[in-house]
């Protein structure tokens, strides 16, 4: 068996029609699949809201879907759910109400993550420092109360702060700042409403915090542990995992595929894995199996 190769030189070993298959995107793959997505969660939202039998049980599932929305939001900043680009713009920002996470903005953190994948010096994802390495710092990361605080630092400081990160674009510093200001104003109603009904707090803000450990859990898979090298096929993790997540996470599982070529939409990656597993670097079988090698890792004090 020949070594694997990095990800450069393995994708050019596909043919120029398999790459050009490879990238064809589709409205249609694209909505069928929000489509399911969206009766998930609003069947669910209405569970919860309707306080149908057993409803504190949904508390979690529905969350799963409110949190799991950055996955999509992750891929439209990519242009590549669906064919007609305005449709990824205009879903991307419909996303980040639900997240706290203004689309503008992310959509250039998010490029600049690919740029510089797992480099602890220039990789935005590692500005605040690296992944957890102890216990303390793991459990607080999947907590989730780091991503909240962050998004509300995120969004005050792109609404009102300077705007100096070398990958925010200055011709886009007002869109950004716009588009900050008007989820802060949205949230300001939202809070206002809460004084009427408490709908908002059941159907979204609690289902959103108490499934925010299994986002940060599923994400610190993407890149936790892995080196900071140059070849996308080892400094990002492919998870093998079963359908059902698949599906709620936009086939980002397959990440290191993703990171590879990542003009690739959602429903290609998995013929995309034929092509490229021999030569993936970092990969888990399965979340469980992935954290319970990270935990190993992990020391007892700061």
């Amino acid at each position: 068996m020949s070594a694997p190769l990095p990800h450069k030189a393995a994708l050019a070993q596909l043919s120029p029609d398999r790459r050009a298959k490879l990238q064809q995107r589709s409205d249609a793959a694209g909505l069928r699949h929000l489509g399911l997505y969206l009766a998930a969660l609003l069947s669910a939202a209405l569970w919860v809201g309707l306080q149908a039998p057993l409803w504190p049980l949904m508390l979690l599932p529905l969350g799963t879907l409110w949190v799991f929305l950055f996955t999509l939001c992750h891929e439209c900043t990519h242009d590549t759910p669906f064919a007609t680009r305005w449709l990824n713009r205009w879903i991307g920002h419909a996303c980040a109400l639900p997240l706290m996470l203004p689309f503008t903005w992310f959509r250039a953190f998010h490029m600049a993550h690919h740029k510089y994948t797992n480099d602890p010096l220039r990789d935005p994802e590692l500005e605040h420092g690296p992944r957890p390495e102890n216990w303390r710092a793991y459990l607080r990361y999947l907590s989730g109360w780091g991503y909240w605080q962050g998004a509300v630092s995120t969004l005050l400081h792109v609404a009102f702060g300077p705007l100096t990160a070398p990958y925010l674009p200055p011709r886009k510093h007002a869109a950004m700042r716009r588009e900050a200001r008007l989820l802060l104003l949205a949230y300001g109603t939202i809070a206002l409403s809460l004084l009427i009904s408490p709908l908002a707090f059941w159907v979204w803000i609690l289902p959103s915090l108490i499934a925010q450990p299994l986002l940060r859990a599923y994400l610190l898979a993407e890149h936790g542990r892995c080196p900071p090298v140059a070849n996308m096929l080892e400094n990002s993790r492919t998870t093998l995992t079963n359908r059902l997540l698949r599906f709620i996470a936009w086939n980002m599982p397959y990440h290191a595929e993703h990171h590879a070529f990542p003009n690739v939409p959602f429903h290609q990656l998995p013929a995309l894995h034929q092509d490229l597993a021999p030569h993936l670097r970092s990969t888990s079988e399965g979340y469980t199996a992935f954290h319970i090698a990270y935990q190993a890792t992990l020391t007892s004090t700061d």
